[in-house]
């Protein structure tokens, strides 16, 4: 019974130590502080530089239709190749029009006939009813037939415009000067006016070439109230390369959309030596002015089960946690949108070491620097 009092004092007062253990203070209070490298928060004014991915677009991008139904004679262009407007793209098979036209020309030669016959009559019947030689009706009805040979005349040469129009259309030309696309239909196939087939190829006119983009509401704000003339606009290609021709606005929608919350934008760039192909997706950067900022390194910036975070040296000399919102890089930076204040000291190394109430010995990156060599 000794003995098992005896356990049972020693494992209270265990217990009681374990405690004890449990609340103390973090590791080093008391000991050695931490040296950590400490950067004083200073506001800098930087360019204010917008990256956003678009992707290109012609200038204008045309679709080529036949608007006369018949068979594809002849392709006349290569496929891809750059012409300019009113070069001949295809051949519609020319027969069957040409034999319309000469109907409707034929047809308008007899309007005309017919309407000077009714000339001469209703002139002759005319004379008549001066003299009380025919009743005033037959002079109305003469007059009466007149009127419908020419209206007659002037339908069947109505006709013959509209069938020399149709056999023009045989004949396609590029309307615009651009990149052809391929051919949607070979030589011998049947094309439909106003149908799904009537389709022939595209044609893109890539100088100058336009870049499509989308702008979160706080960048177009910014670039809306910079004047045009100060904003710089660059292409940058996948591969990192700039595009050496600078850009210039030409579009900025006036709404939001309601599910991005974003605003489209178009960018243009000269294009002569057709380096950027229409479809290609690049970043577009956008440097509207300069703005007044403040930024910390990014690896000073930690992410936490509550969101992002810093480590800041406390007027105690104690590392302390302080949640900042984040905005965009610069360069090295990361811009702080809200959280810290200039004169605020925050810590750039031995962040791992780190923990609440942590006492810490703070050193300026120069004398980090010095000390290490």
């Amino acid at each position: 019974m000794r003995y098992l009092s005896a356990l049972r004092v020693f494992a209270a007062f265990s217990c009681v130590g374990l405690l004890c253990a449990c609340n103390k203070a973090p590791d080093n209070q008391g000991g050695d502080p931490i040296p950590v490298t400490v950067k004083t928060i200073e506001e800098r004014t930087v360019p204010l530089s917008i990256e956003v991915v678009g992707r290109t677009e012609g200038a204008k991008e045309v679709e080529i239709r036949a608007r006369v139904s018949g068979i594809v004679e002849k392709r006349l262009y290569n496929e891809g190749a750059f012409l300019r407007a009113g070069a001949p793209l295809f051949q519609i098979e020319r027969a069957p029009f040409e034999i319309a036209l000469a109907q409707a020309r034929a047809d308008a030669d007899q309007a005309t006939a017919n309407e000077e016959q009714a000339r001469r009559e209703s002139d002759r019947v005319a004379g008549l009813y001066k003299n009380s030689a025919v009743s005033q009706r037959v002079a109305e009805e003469a007059q009466t037939s007149y009127k419908s040979a020419t209206a007659a005349r002037d339908a069947a040469r109505a006709r013959v415009r509209e069938a020399e129009l149709n056999l023009s259309y045989t004949s396609v030309s590029a309307p615009i000067s651009g990149v052809t696309g391929r051919a949607l239909h070979s030589e011998g196939s049947l094309v439909t006016a106003n149908t799904d087939s009537s389709l022939l190829t595209t044609m893109s006119q890539t100088n100058p070439v336009w870049v499509r983009f989308a702008l979160s509401e706080l960048e177009h704000e910014s670039v809306r109230r910079t004047p045009d003339d100060k904003i710089r606009v660059q292409l940058v290609f996948a591969d990192g390369r700039v595009y050496e021709a600078p850009g210039r606005l030409n579009f900025a929608g006036s709404t939001v959309d309601l599910q991005l919350g974003t605003v489209q934008a178009r960018a243009e760039f000269p294009n002569p030596q057709l380096q950027v192909l229409p479809g290609q997706f690049a970043t577009v950067r956008l440097e509207a002015g300069s703005q007044q900022i403040v930024a910390v390194p990014q690896t000073a910036v930690l992410q936490g089960s509550l969101g992002r975070f810093v480590w800041v040296v406390g007027p105690d000399g104690k590392a302390t946690q302080r949640a900042v919102e984040v905005g965009a890089w610069t360069g090295s930076d990361w811009i702080i949108r809200k959280g810290l204040a200039v004169g605020d000291a925050i810590i750039v190394d031995n962040l791992m070491k780190l923990r609440p109430g942590v006492a810490v010995q703070a050193g300026t990156p120069a004398a980090a620097t010095s000390a290490g060599g």
